[in-house]
């Protein structure tokens, strides 16, 4: 079962499907595959035709079941120092080198690993292949494969994501929203300066006004103790301004983040934060100059995962992979997704360790492969069985 997962997992590799290109022949490659087992899978084009996600059911179709959810595309390498060629999977010390080795075609590739044995089983409940794109940048791939999920007369009964968690059992992670703010103020030579608007130090104010909220959420908020920051954080992490040293900015660009435990809305609070700054800085700002101001754009938004341990899901999961415990991890995934837009009962448990996850000479263990196929091996006979 190894070996043919590292097989696989070579392959996958070798497409190259960092975020801004296609995904196309890794898709066509998977469709083949499933093919040759007598499985038909479906593919969600997006709007440009260059990137697909594919679904596929193994099993009876008029019945609830389980979805093995994972996505196909990777980070990029770029200014990264790789030992090997990070699109040839590298053998080194029981570990598989290669990019998305990690996060996350070692579980894509387990899932298919272990599709002969589904399709071999007579399955009672279906198990359901969900391979989408762009997760990397946002989640949004998934996302039309989930709205035709959500129109179906029956829903899955849960939805296994696969991103590493070294199997361990990951009941939630934060809702994270995002927004760029562009920032127009009004140009003059640096030696008139009070008579411009300076784009750039307007933008101080609001990355400070940013600073305030997050100190405030950290001091005072509500807690969840099983996230390792266990509050609700906000920062501002990109910033874009000014041409010359002697020319007064008239225009900076602020990228900023909230990424919310579950008993906030990042939503919420960031129209907090851009109320206050159409209120205190861009009021300022025109008045110097009515053409002056502040707009705002989402860049990015995913909703929460907060899974009840209790749930049959949960329960289930823990069974599969012989482990007691649970809890949430820092980063986003599509799980979310799955329950805001369809209701289905989401949990994260996958091979490897986010740790090594975008990173030069990014890796999995071999070991961790073995322990996919193990859990997959029992949800084949958890489905089989009566």
């Amino acid at each position: 079962m190894t070996d043919r997962i590292t097989r696989i997992l070579t392959d996958l590799v070798a497409f190259d499907t960092v975020s801004h290109k296609s995904n196309l022949p890794l898709i066509a490659y998977i469709e083949r595959y499933l093919a040759d087992l007598g499985v038909a899978s479906e593919r969600i084009l997006d709007k440009t035709g260059q990137k697909a996600s594919l679904f596929a059911t193994i099993g009876p179709g008029d019945t609830s079941g389980y979805i093995l959810s994972g996505h196909t595309d990777v980070v990029p390498v770029e200014g990264q120092a790789w030992t090997n060629d990070p699109f040839t999977l590298t053998q080194r010390d029981g570990r598989l080198h290669g990019r998305g080795a990690c996060d996350m075609k070692g579980f894509v590739a387990a899932c298919l690993a272990l599709a002969p044995e589904m399709a071999a089983a007579r399955l009672r409940l279906p198990i359901h292949l969900a391979f989408s794109y762009d997760e990397e940048t946002g989640c949004t791939g998934v996302r039309p494969m989930i709205e035709r999920l959500a129109q179906n007369p029956i829903l899955p009964l849960g939805c296994f994501v696969g991103e590493p968690t070294s199997m361990n059992v990951v009941v939630g992670h934060k809702a994270k929203h995002a927004v760029r703010a562009s920032l127009r103020g009004k140009t003059c030579h640096s030696a008139l300066a009070p008579h411009g608007v300076n784009a750039v130090e307007y933008a101080a104010d609001l990355i400070m006004l940013m600073r305030e909220t997050a100190r405030d959420l950290a001091a005072d908020g509500p807690r969840d103790p099983l996230h390792e920051i266990p509050y609700t954080t906000g920062l501002t992490s990109v910033a874009h301004g000014g041409r010359a040293l002697n020319i007064v900015p008239d225009l900076c660009e602020l990228e900023m983040e909230i990424r919310a435990i579950g008993a906030h809305d990042p939503k919420i609070i960031m129209a907090g934060v851009m109320q206050r700054a159409e209120t205190e800085i861009a009021a300022a700002m025109r008045a110097a100059d009515p053409a002056c101001g502040i707009d705002f754009a989402e860049i990015q938004s995913y909703p929460g995962l907060d899974t009840d341990p209790q749930a049959p899901l949960i329960t289930l999961t823990k069974q599969l992979a012989g482990r007691n415990g649970h809890g949430k991890v820092a980063y986003g995934t599509e799980a979310g997704l799955f329950m805001a837009m369809a209701g289905i009962p989401a949990v994260v448990i996958g091979p490897g360790s986010i740790e090594q996850a975008h990173k030069a000479d990014e890796f999995i263990a071999i070991s961790e492969l073995t322990a996919c196929g193990q859990f997959l091996t029992r949800l084949i006979a958890h489905c089989s069985s009566d």
